[in-house]
């Protein structure tokens, strides 16, 4: 797992990439929570996810944005953020030319990172949501979504409450050729203590079934999920 710097927006940014021995691997861009609440990209969930795509065979970058450890510059409120998503994204892509699969996983402010950078960025594949939050940012702009994903919440989420997340989920759902794989862990609060594998777990569950279904039409992909246990 080796250290990189790369361009940012407002300064060199740090994170830790994987590089699959496979040149045409699939890639993997993990976004963290918010920075301003200890949000990092060693963060627990945001690690997790880094670590699954790696066993997948995914060349995966997990990084900080701007502000947060040796990352240059300061909090933008979510501006700034956004670019310096899209500024990893082309590091990993400059280096992974051949590559034709690319996914984004966000957790917390991570996922409305994530969401927004999947506007911007059409070759985006899919994506993994965990614990989006819906009741402080507004997802709107998801109109229409691009793809299908994975969205996980929180039985027990006082943070991002579930019931606002199954809103936005129902509400992509009516999207043509979008199908929102819903995965709710009923005891688990917003930080996922006793949920991190299992978060893992519905990743690769995810990942690999649209994989096995990559030339079936997108509405027959998947469909939304039994609601998890943890």
């Amino acid at each position: 797992m080796p250290e990189v710097m790369f361009a940012g927006p407002d300064g060199r940014l740090e994170g830790h990439y994987h590089h699959s021995e496979d040149p045409n691997a699939p890639l993997a861009l993990i976004i963290h929570p918010h920075p301003l609440h200890g949000g990092t990209m060693n963060n627990r969930i945001a690690y997790t996810m880094y670590r699954r795509f790696q066993t997948m065979g995914f060349s995966v970058l997990r990084y900080n944005s701007r502000g947060v450890g040796r990352s240059q510059g300061r909090y933008d409120g979510g501006i700034g953020e956004i670019s310096d998503a899209a500024a990893a994204l082309d590091w990993m892509q400059m280096i992974n030319p051949n590559s034709s699969e690319l996914w984004i996983a966000g957790y917390s402010f991570g996922a409305f990172v994530g969401m927004q950078l999947l506007m911007r960025r059409p070759e985006i594949r899919g994506w993994i949501s965990v614990a989006p939050p819906a009741d402080d940012y507004d997802f709107n702009f998801l109109a229409p979504c691009p793809c299908s994903g994975l969205m996980i919440a929180g039985g027990k989420d006082s943070m991002a409450p579930e019931p606002v997340i199954r809103k936005l989920v129902d509400k992509l759902n009516t999207q043509k050729n979008v199908t929102v794989d819903y995965r709710v862990f009923p005891e688990a609060d917003h930080i996922f203590s006793q949920q991190a594998e299992l978060i893992a777990d519905a990743l690769e569950d995810h990942v690999t079934t649209r994989q096995r279904n990559l030339f079936a039409p997108e509405d027959a992909m998947i469909q939304p999920a039994a609601e998890a246990v943890g």
